[in-house]
């Protein structure tokens, strides 16, 4: 089963691109959903989170606005709450994937906004960034109900700058020509790396690793 990390800044349209990758055949992971998971009634987070930010907790699910107002912009409350949340985002993605082997799947996306940022990109066969123009992702987010130039800018504070992602990437779907475009470029990754005899370069790790 071939492997692939898809990441991408805020409002590149990664989310477009996931779904395309789903519709051409691959199973796609979401670790957004995952999170989710983790923090509604139930989940494995909900404890370790609300110890570690009281408050945040109701009616026994993480409530995610709290947990906002909680975490501000203090970098060092993020990376907390990263040490809880990442090894069971981790946990659950290893057996998800584990599952698609036994199922005969070939070809696996993981849907992952922060690849980079928590050392993703060495477990997966090779890595898909996703990409706007600067003006086309401020737009985008900008437009959202809430956002604002201050936020985003804290946002994109968090993430790897998308040059580095381009430039670490080894294939690159560019969203601003419309959606059939970005089509037709996810089609022909799909179409690469399925063809025979392609595979990851022998010195890269194991997938899952």
């Amino acid at each position: 089963m071939i492997v692939l990390g898809l990441t991408g800044s805020i409002g590149m349209g990664k989310s477009t691109t996931a779904r395309l990758f789903a519709e051409a055949g691959a199973v796609v992971w979401n670790a957004d959903d995952a999170v989710h998971a983790l923090y509604a009634r139930g989940g494995a987070a909900v404890g370790p989170v609300g110890e570690a930010f009281p408050g945040v907790v109701s009616d026994g699910a993480v409530d995610r606005d709290r947990l906002a107002q909680a975490l501000g912009d203090d970098r060092e409350a993020f990376r907390r709450l990263e040490t809880i949340v990442h090894p069971l985002v981790g946990q659950g993605r290893l057996a998800d994937l584990e599952a698609a082997r036994r199922r005969g799947v070939k070809l696996a996306v993981l849907d992952i906004p922060l690849l980079f940022e928590t050392g993703g990109d060495r477990g997966v066969d090779a890595v898909v960034v996703v990409t706007a123009p600067q003006e086309v992702q401020r737009a985008r987010v900008l437009a959202r109900p809430g956002m604002t130039e201050d936020r985003l800018d804290a946002i994109l504070a968090r993430q790897t700058p998308d040059a580095e992602k381009r430039a670490r990437a080894d294939f690159v779907v560019d969203t601003s020509h419309g959606v059939e475009a970005a089509r037709a470029q996810v089609e022909r990754i799909v179409g690469t790396v399925l063809a025979p005899g392609w595979s990851r370069l022998p010195s890269d790790p194991e997938p899952g690793q």
